[in-house]
């Protein structure tokens, strides 16, 4: 003897039972979108900069995979890559840390000796063509006297700086731990390759249509555009004022030329280092060339940053000058460094959709 089941009752199959049935599946779907973002949270930012970064490198990309030797090499290609952007990272650091770690003895003898005997007033200073008598009074109030039961010193010996110090190594953990996963990204975009930017191109022209392809392609170009504005400009702004560097006497030219091009990779912060490097020749009796590094440093950031940055980001995006600074000063403002590059791409947004509204 079998037992059955009884058999469930067919309900009637009407169009607004469809419609609720697609409503609730859309919305399901939605929800389990936003949860594995929310199992993810800790790692958007490494998978963010994995895609801006392969973005920036993607025509690279398809020019190796052109080459004879490298065809079908696909995980050779991103090995390859991942190692440059690598070895990209870790070269400078190194050669910091290498620099810091020379230069250590010397510092604690120079930190030693104004605990002692504090830090003389620089000859310049008597030579000042207004305020001379001021600034020499609060030299010698502040610094000039020996500065091991001043303020600042005692500071230095607190518990403060070994708080510092703690969230300094978690934070230099957590980066680390981030750069690792954004290096293994990274690695599966390469050796994806093209498969990958076809299905996104075919899921993008599926869900919005042809205009939502072209959107994206826009927003790629859009950060490829400012990868080389930033990128490509700061290093040409930390190589000419690294020469200015090494005509003016600066000691350690070629590391303070590399911390230039950095800082010129973010608007408006390389005159942190060239004026920095124009007090030292100052303070060191050395005022003219301590003008010409600053003069110079001021014209080449005023040429990169008003003409050569925002042609090489505004024609790949194809956005106006003012469009291009609101992208990447808001989008620092929101997202940080991430949005040097964010703020650019919904800018581009922001353009086609005015374009389409008015045409």
């Amino acid at each position: 003897m079998s037992f059955r089941l009884p058999a469930l009752p067919q309900e009637p199959n009407s169009p607004n039972r469809r419609k609720m049935q697609h409503a609730a599946l859309a919305v399901l779907y939605i929800a389990l979108v936003l949860l594995a973002l929310w199992v993810v949270r800790d790692f958007i930012r490494a998978v963010a900069w994995a895609a801006v970064i392969s973005i920036a490198l993607w025509p690279l990309l398809r020019l190796i995979e052109g080459l004879a030797w490298f065809r079908g090499r696909t995980t050779l290609i991103a090995s390859c890559l991942t190692l440059a952007m690598l070895l990209l990272v870790l070269l400078p650091v190194g050669v910091v840390i290498a620099q810091a770690a020379s230069e250590a003895h010397d510092l604690m003898i120079w930190f030693r000796t104004i605990q002692e005997n504090g830090i003389p007033v620089p000859e310049v200073i008597g030579h000042l063509p207004f305020g001379a008598q001021s600034v020499g009074a609060w030299w010698q109030a502040n610094l000039a006297q020996p500065l091991r039961e001043s303020a600042a010193m005692k500071g230095l010996h607190s518990g403060a700086v070994m708080t510092f110090g703690g969230h300094f190594g978690m934070r230099a953990v957590h980066g680390l731990m981030l750069f690792g996963f954004m290096l293994l990204t990274l690695f599966m975009i390469f050796q994806a390759g093209p498969r990958l930017s076809g299905a996104l191109l075919r899921g993008a022209r599926r869900a919005f249509g042809h205009d939502g392809a072209k959107l994206v392609e826009q927003m790629a170009a859009a950060v490829r555009g400012t990868v080389s504005g930033l990128v490509v400009v700061g290093l040409g702004e930390g190589a000419l004022l690294g020469v200015a560097y090494m005509l003016a006497g600066v000691p350690h030219p070629a590391l303070l030329g590399l911390m230039t091009a950095i800082a010129a990779m973010l608007p408006f912060c390389a005159p942190i280092t060239f004026c920095g490097a124009a007090l030292w020749l100052f303070l060191n009796d050395s005022p003219g060339s301590a003008i010409a590094v600053a003069v110079f440093g001021f014209v080449v950031v005023f040429i990169a940053e008003h003409f050569v940055r925002p042609v090489l980001i505004g024609n790949s995006a194809r956005l106006p000058f003012l469009l291009v600074l609101f992208g990447i000063l808001g989008g620092a403002q929101t997202f940080g460094l991430l949005g040097l590059f964010i703020g650019p791409a919904l800018m581009t947004v922001l353009m086609m959709l005015w374009t389409e509204w008015v045409r």
